[in-house]
């Protein structure tokens, strides 16, 4: 995979929410990933998805879009409560 990011950004995400992109995109190799559509911050220019995946033995939360060429950009991500329940909650109700 390939991914791209505004550096500024990256440097903003590690100061608020103490994850670097680098660290990020770890994420997308977590094979039980979940991807969901974010239908809040989509329009008719840009689709953006969230993806849950696992870091460190911990569930990241990771906010992205789709550009040319198959390239992933990455927006922002987090260690969020809800997305690590979401995440457990799902493999749970799978695995019963």
């Amino acid at each position: 995979m390939r991914f791209s990011w505004d550096r500024t950004k990256d440097r903003a995400n590690l100061a608020r929410h103490g994850v670097d992109f680098t660290t990020a995109r770890r994420a997308f190799a977590d094979r039980r990933a979940l991807v969901l559509f974010d239908v809040a911050h989509s329009d008719r220019r840009e689709l953006r998805w969230w993806l849950l995946g696992e870091v460190d033995s911990r569930i990241l939360h990771v906010r992205y879009t789709h550009r040319p060429g198959g390239v992933i950009r990455l927006i922002g991500a987090g260690y969020w409560r809800e997305g690590r329940n979401y995440y457990e909650n799902y493999w749970q109700n799978q695995n019963s």
